[in-house]
């Protein structure tokens, strides 16, 4: 039977996780190792210098071995198909993530950093993510086909499959673009605001990005906007896609 470790950025009890969890059931056994709470924008960092804790947790989807992990998202991938399965994983899904994973915020994104470990370690790997208004309607119609497709993909050494679902309801969704490339936009245009004075002269920052909406044909970020499944594959530094 085929082995998935299942990871996310959102945290172990996002709604997300959970139901990629109960998705994937069909397609082998599955195993969830995923943060203790919120890793978003943690991009493929790893922990090296300070220890990772794992717990077992008592997860809502039956028949799911479940930790929770200290470290980051890829943490999860390393040490949960290193040392805390009884064998490596045939496949790495992470997701399903709470916003879009597509164009320049790739190189950010925790949820890609994780299956780009996966990929690094030589296992099939899926990033997965839809829109923020929480209308699950598209993803939870599509879910189990877009599994299935993207276990078909044949990927190279460091590729992912990666898929977004567009943020509209069933009706408004026009199906799936296979072989989304990389959009060289960003999906915010960011700059800082300073938040608060600090004392002998310091200034407390926050990230304000302004989000812009860029319809490029044939792109991951274009497809969403569009309103359809975007659906490519993506190398190791977020460039090119293919599908």
């Amino acid at each position: 039977m085929r082995k998935i470790l299942i990871t996310n950025d959102d945290g172990i009890i996002a709604d997300g996780i959970i139901r990629l969890a109960e998705a994937a059931k069909e397609f082998g056994e599955v195993w969830v190792i995923a943060p203790d709470s919120q890793r978003s924008a943690a991009s493929h960092s790893i922990s090296i210098r300070h220890p990772i804790d794992v717990y077992p947790h008592d997860f809502p989807v039956e028949g799911v071995m479940a930790f929770n992990c200290s470290g980051t998202p890829a943490d999860c991938v390393r040490v949960g198909s290193l040392s805390v399965m009884d064998e490596k994983p045939d496949v790495v899904l992470s997701g399903i993530n709470l916003g879009y994973n597509v164009a320049t915020d790739i190189q950010y994104s925790a949820t890609a950093g994780a299956a780009f470990e996966a990929a690094f370690q030589g296992y099939h790997a899926v990033a997965l993510s839809e829109g923020m208004s929480g209308n699950h309607e598209v993803t939870d119609a599509y879910l189990e086909q877009m599994l299935k497709d993207a276990l078909d993909v044949k990927l190279e050494y460091g590729e992912i499959v990666n898929i977004n679902f567009p943020d509209c309801s069933l009706a408004e969704c026009k199906g799936v673009y296979k072989g989304a490339t990389v959009s060289c936009n960003a999906f915010f245009i960011d700059s800082y605001k300073v938040v608060e004075e600090l004392e002998n002269g310091g200034l407390r920052y926050m990230v304000d990005g302004i989000h812009r909406a860029v319809p490029e044909e044939g792109t991951d970020y274009g497809s969403v906007l569009d309103n359809y499944i975007s659906f490519g594959v993506v190398n190791n530094v977020g460039t090119r896609g293919r599908g």
